[in-house]
């Protein structure tokens, strides 16, 4: 079994850098903590064991649902859960438009961080 991959702050900014270079800086950086302490949560729920795909999914909905950033939030939490699942060893290949969509289902709470992390999952490559 791989090694547990979690990330900090720093890689969030990081991320935020690449994926937004001319953007404005980070607004709320307790956004940013939050989502760092929820993708270390083990495990999330009784019965469901983190793996990358859940640990992706919990950065990519905490970003997306508080917005630490003033403006490009959902393309911010794309890329972080891109990154993260490619770190860990998971690369995806996600329908184009997809990953869009996903967030607007988890921001209108016609979805949840968990079958967020299915989707993920079913993205394997």
């Amino acid at each position: 079994m791989p090694p547990v991959l979690y990330v900090d702050v720093r890689w969030l900014l990081q991320q935020q850098e690449g994926a937004l270079p001319d953007q404005p800086v980070v607004s709320d950086f307790s956004a940013l903590v939050a989502a760092v302490a929820r993708h270390r949560v083990d495990p999330p729920r009784l019965g469901i064991d983190s793996d990358p795909a859940w640990r992706a999914a919990a950065l990519l909905h905490t970003l997306v649902v508080l917005r630490p950033l003033p403006a490009y939030n959902v393309r911010f939490a794309c890329a972080v859960a891109i990154a993260y699942m490619t770190m860990s060893g998971e690369g995806v290949d996600i329908p184009y438009g997809e990953l869009v969509e996903l967030t607007k289902q988890l921001t209108t709470e016609k979805t949840d961080v968990f079958a967020a992390a299915d989707r993920l999952r079913s993205w394997r490559i």
